[in-house]
């Protein structure tokens, strides 16, 4: 077994849960397919060798390896830059295709009502672009739950990097050891367990067609502490489904 104190410690209350976006909150079915083979188009474009991207990776990973080999492999620095200003773009332009077919998921108006009632300070923290995430909020009705969050168009580290939670933590003024991170995939488990907050995961909805859909073995490996196969089963992981409890005299 490891040493305890190389374990994370989770403290009662829970003060603030931040939220992944799509998928979790609201559903838009987004062509991940399409902007997977952009991004690897336009990185062939700027000098990576045909073939040593594959559009199995995830987008992040994808980027990751093309600025890498970009990098390394003596191509003119400029090649670079151009594949870090065209690549964000041509995603943005096709996540904002799914707008008008951004929908909320079922239960996610009641349980941030709840959350929002017991005095819960909710983040949202998404791989989505800052135009997509504040639209696709405003669209579903979500936007009043949100006065924080954090998107790819933010300047510094992304998810799953774990600096990303953090940071939106300490503007959320949560402390690591009383947060909750939910997500419905296992870059969001990655960033939490690297951030060493507690995460629970979400089932896919129904809806959702991937080709490799998340499972609960999938997120109690992931690290996982407890997963809900929806938002109704989540609030009650988090003791919000009922009417509100009365406060006790004092």
């Amino acid at each position: 077994m490891p040493p305890p104190d190389t374990e994370p410690h989770f403290l009662e209350p829970l003060l603030g849960v931040v939220f992944d976006l799509d998928g979790t909150l609201v559903l838009s079915h987004h062509d991940f397919g399409r902007m997977r083979a952009e991004v690897i188009r336009i990185a062939e474009q700027h000098g990576v060798v045909p073939g040593h991207l594959s559009v199995r990776d995830p987008i992040h990973r994808i980027v990751e390896t093309a600025r890498e080999e970009l990098a390394n492999s003596g191509a003119p620095e400029g090649n670079l830059f151009r594949f870090e200003a065209e690549y964000p773009k041509r995603i943005d332009a096709i996540e904002a295709e799914a707008l008008p077919r951004t929908v909320v998921r079922p239960g996610a108006e009641s349980l941030l009502r709840a959350l929002s009632e017991r005095g819960f300070r909710l983040g949202v923290l998404t791989r989505s672009s800052e135009y997509f995430a504040r639209n696709a909020l405003a669209r579903t009705g979500l936007g009043p739950f949100f006065p924080y969050l954090r998107s790819r168009s933010a300047p510094g580290p992304q998810k799953p990097s774990p600096e990303a939670l953090q940071l939106l933590l300490r503007e959320m003024e949560i402390p690591e050891d009383r947060a909750l991170f939910v997500g419905d995939h296992l870059v969001d488990a990655e960033c939490a367990t690297r951030a060493r907050v507690r995460f629970y995961g979400i089932l896919p909805d129904p809806s959702d067609q991937s080709p490799e859909p998340m499972t609960e073995d999938r997120f109690l490996a992931g690290g996982a502490a407890a997963v809900a196969k929806d938002l109704t089963e989540l609030a009650r992981h988090l003791d919000v489904a009922g009417p509100m409890r009365p406060t006790p005299a004092g």
